[in-house]
This record gives structure tokens, sequence and C-alpha cells, in this order.
């Protein structure tokens, strides 16, 4: 086990980045898994641990920590009424069986595999945050039928292969079908319990391969959650707070830069 002056440098890191990635999933809507996977990433590393499954339990404990960060910012935009549920009751199977898929694909792959499509992915997010304007849209209202039935389950596949929540490919899907930004934010927090619930039972009971971090349960790191979550709790509410009370657009492309930095510098340990 390292020595405490490892590890409490570590921790210091690991509750700054729980308390920013609490705001950013209820102020932004990106779901604050978008930070944890590369921080969980840094971390392990540092701490010698560079198996062959070490973006799998980054992944899954960062989807851990994505349970309870949004259910408390789904009931904090409950309370201002932003949640669309008629959107959540109609897409949560396709959702839910899409995050089933992606945990079976994710178990498979190389880390080094994971964690490049993780920062292909998150470079995609960063110039969609960076460049995408308010009044872009491709239609007036959410899919339905056959496009819902596509659509729900790629939202699901896609944010468990990059350990996040819904809110990076469900809010962009929402506003660009019309839904308001603060609605598409609130209803996404759901999206976000819909994909890690199912998730994470099968990070829990799927056998994992490799050195782990201790106390890894399945691929869920349980010291990692708990330091996380003592943090997004206490955060996520203010977030959705700051959500109705500014215009994020700002602080959404300051954010798209530092995105798009972390996932070149995951692409190239991916690469090289």
């Amino acid at each position: 086990m390292p020595d405490l002056a490892t590890l409490a440098p570590l921790i210091g890191f690991l509750l700054a980045v729980g308390a920013f990635a609490g705001v950013l999933a209820g102020l932004l809507g990106v779901g604050g898994g978008i930070v944890l996977v590369p921080a969980f990433y840094y971390v392990f590393q540092v701490l010698g641990y560079d198996g062959a499954n070490i973006m799998q339990v980054c992944v899954a404990t960062s989807l851990a920590t994505i349970v309870v960060t949004s259910w408390r910012s789904v009931k904090a935009h409950a309370a201002k009424g932003a949640v669309d549920w008629d959107v959540l009751r109609g897409w949560g199977p396709g959702i839910a069986i899409g995050a089933a898929l992606g945990v079976m694909v994710a178990t498979r792959l190389r880390s080094e595999t994971l964690t490049a499509i993780f920062a292909v992915l998150a470079l995609i997010v960063a110039t969609y945050m960076a460049l995408s304007k308010p009044h872009w849209r491709i239609a007036p209202e959410m899919p339905r039928g056959g496009r819902r039935y596509a659509y729900s389950p790629a939202v699901g596949f896609a944010s468990v292969l990059m350990g996040i929540g819904g809110g990076s490919f469900g809010v962009p899907l929402m506003t660009l079908h019309g839904v308001p930004i603060h609605r598409a934010v609130a209803t996404a927090a759901g999206f976000g319990m819909l994909i890690a619930v199912p998730a994470v039972i099968l990070f829990l009971v799927l056998p994992a391969d490799g050195v782990l971090p201790p106390y890894t349960v399945g691929l869920v790191n349980l010291p990692a959650f708990v330091v996380i979550v003592a943090m997004t709790v206490l955060t996520a509410p203010l977030g959705a707070k700051l959500a109705h009370a500014m215009d994020p657009a700002p602080l959404k492309r300051a954010f798209a830069v530092f995105l798009f930095l972390v996932a070149l510098n995951m692409l190239r340990k991916a690469l090289f």
C-alpha cells in the first residue's frame, strides 16, 4: 500500500475533482464522469496500478458515483419543475438496454482501446460544446417511433464506454430537437440514473483480470467512490441552482477547451 505522504495529496485531488464534477453535473448537464474518468486514470497510474482492466475500473467507478450524483441532481431540478418525465419514461428502456450492452463490450476491450474510445468521444463532445449555438435545431420535437428506438440505446451505449451520465449526449440531442436548455439539462440528469444503475450492477458482478487497486469490488473501486460521492452530494444541487440563475454558455466553452486538452492527453497515452 502507498504511504500517507503519497495518498494524502491524491485524496485531496479527488475531493477537489468531486466538488467540480458535482457542479458540472448540475450546471452544464455534461455529467461529472467526463472529468472523473481522467482523474481516476491519473490517480491509479500514480499509485502504480496500470493493468489490463484499469480503464474499466475508472469507467465503472465513475458510473457508480453518477448513481448518487444524478439522483441528487434530479431531485434538485424536479423541485423546480424542470424535469420532463415523459421523455424519461419513453427513452428509459432503450437507454438502459444500451447501457447494459456497453458494459458487455467495455469488459472485453483492452484498457488502451477503451482509453482511446473515451478520448475520441470526449473530443467530439468538446468540439460540439465549443462550436454549438443555442438556435441550432434539426427537428421541432424529440424523435419518436423507430428513431427513438435507435437513438436511446446509442445514448446508453456510448455513455457507458465513457463512464459518464447521459448529459454529454442527451443535452445536445434534446436541444437539437427543440427542448429548452434548462429542461434538457434537468432531464439529462435522469438519463444518468438510467445509464448508471444497470451498468454498475453488471460491473459489480462481472469478473476482472489483472492487479486492481485495493478494495475494488468487481470493477468498482470503493475508496474512490466514497471520496467522490462525499463531495458530489454537496455540490450537485449547487450546480442545479446555478443552472437556473445564470447563463452557462461562457463556462461551457471554457470547459470545452479543458476537455479537449484532457482528451488529447489520454489519446496520447493510449496510442504511444
